[in-house]
């Protein structure tokens, strides 16, 4: 989101934002995961599955709060904003967090939203007290991850014991910090919720390797005593990558999970339920079967498929919270038991449009073809915008996109993005690179290359550009009958 200090935050950008989707008949705006992220800069390597990132947090609002000097945050303003300088971000924010943390907590840490900061740690206490014990214990071993500390610190239930004055305080700021991200948070959701837009969000299916999460529950993952990996999570070689992709998250034991009845899965969903109003169920076909990879191995090739939890899974996550909405992530070579899985859980699944061109021969992916329990996205984070893909097609691939969708040349996204509308699926998604028709240059990730993704800023002029076309995409919103205001029914009637 555009904004003033190095990355988008949850203040008047994205406020901006929200006005102008709905001002264009959308009801839904996804996201990436919010989490802390760490090497790599990835939403899908997270220092926890519970916590925010405190990059988010909109700076301004603490100015006005007596937290931080205006002056203070020209070290951010310096930033380049057309892209996100991560190394330059980590330089430069947390020496004013921490001291805003610090001011704080001499206040004697004053309410900053609905509840009060002792209320916020209460309420959270199955996952804040760890959180923020293992990111103090990094800070006092230089960011090396949970499994190169020593012994003492290695082992949860040890280091709960330990008292240095240095990691008690960064506890306290990094429970602060979590407070300030999900009181912001509240604000915006409530702000979508006023304009009538809900918000799609994301569970990654797997965990960082150097997380809380795994640091804190070694019994529900596949690794060994010292925490090194003895398998990994990843996929075989396929569209994106001819050696597959070796993730380097553990695998879980699903044994274990099932018989403490998915427990803490559950308190992921519920977690993820007070940020969003839809879930994006990540690598869906893993709960099926999952590419594992012997740990340590050169590439993604070594695997194997094994059999994952099966209808058990959502069974139990469906008597929990039978009210949860969940779209299945469901790309990538699909075979019958995992389709089966989809139509057995009810669960929507996804639709990309390029994927029906060079992709896939069964045609699966061709708007005429997708069901209408499905979501229809022209692209997604990790595929090239829709230009910039458009412009690197050639021969019969190139000549199918202009005979299907009617047009002489390929110099625009907008002829897919009116086809994913005009699907029968029951949501339709585009990212706003492609709303904007950008090129290449606006891509925010490319799977398999570790580094120099996850950059891409929405700035100042995209908003204003995005303005000028509200009335387009309202229009196409409501030809495509998207925007809620007629039902279909199964007779018809006269007019």
């Amino acid at each position: 989101m555009p904004g003033d200090f190095g990355i988008g935050n949850m203040g008047e950008g994205t406020r901006r934002f929200i006005d102008m989707i709905a001002q264009a008949g959308f009801a839904y705006w996804q996201i990436c995961p919010v989490g802390p992220t760490g090497y790599g800069d990835s939403p899908y390597q997270s220092f926890s599955t519970h916590a925010g990132n405190p990059y988010l947090i909109d700076l301004g609002e603490l100015v006005n709060a007596g937290m931080v000097d205006d002056s203070e945050l020209d070290t951010l303003r310096a930033i380049n904003g057309n892209y996100v300088d991560y190394g330059e971000l980590y330089k430069r924010f947390w020496p004013i967090a921490r001291k805003a943390a610090s001011r704080y907590a001499s206040l004697g840490c004053p309410r900053f939203g609905r509840q009060s900061f002792d209320e916020f740690c209460q309420d959270n206490i199955h996952w804040l007290d760890g959180y923020a014990l293992f990111m103090a214990l990094k800070e006092l071993h230089d960011g090396k991850p949970w499994y190169q500390w020593p012994d003492e610190y290695r082992d949860y239930e040890r280091a709960k014991r330990c008292t240095l004055l240095d990691v008690v305080s960064e506890e306290t700021r990094q429970k602060i910090y979590q407070y300030w991200f999900f009181c912001q948070w509240e604000r915006i959701h409530e702000y979508a919720r006023c304009k009538n837009v809900g918000i799609i969000g994301d569970i990654p299916i797997f965990v960082a390797h150097d997380s809380a999460d795994v640091w804190q529950n070694r019994a529900l993952f596949r690794i060994d005593s010292s925490g090194g990996l003895k398998v990994s999570a990843g996929v075989p070689p396929d569209y994106f990558s001819e050696y597959g992709q070796y993730w380097g998250n553990p695998l879980y034991d699903w044994e274990y999970l099932s018989n403490t009845d998915y427990t803490w899965w559950k308190q992921r969903f519920y977690s993820s339920l007070k940020l969003f109003d839809v879930i994006r169920l990540d690598h869906f076909r893993a709960f099926s079967s999952f590419w594992e990879i012997p740990g340590g191995a050169c590439d993604a090739r070594a695997g194997r498929w094994v059999r994952g939890p099966g209808m058990a899974f959502f069974d139990s996550i469906g008597k929990a919270m039978p009210y949860v909405k969940i779209i299945a992530e469901d790309l990538g070579y699909i075979d019958e038991e995992v389709y089966r899985l989809k139509v057995d859980s009810g669960l929507p699944g996804m639709k990309v449009v390029q994927f029906g061109f060079g992709h896939d021969a069964n045609n699966v992916n061709l708007p005429h073809f997708y069901p209408f329990n499905s979501v229809a996205y022209t692209g997604t984070h990790d595929n090239d915008t829709t230009r910039g893909w458009l412009s690197r097609v050639d021969g019969f691939i190139a000549d199918k996109i202009r005979d299907y969708f009617a047009c002489d040349s390929l110099d625009s996204a907008w002829p897919i993005v009116r086809a994913a509308f005009l699907s029968v699926s029951r949501l339709a998604v585009a990212p706003v690179q492609d709303i904007l028709d950008l090129g290449s240059e606006a891509r925010m990730n490319t799977p398999g290359i570790a580094n120099g993704n996850w950059r891409w800023r929405l700035n100042a002029g995209h908003l204003d550009a995005f303005a000028s076309m509200t009335s387009k995409l309202a229009a196409l919103n409501s030809i495509s009958d998207r925007n809620g205001r007629h039902m279909q029914t199964h007779y018809s009637v006269s007019p």
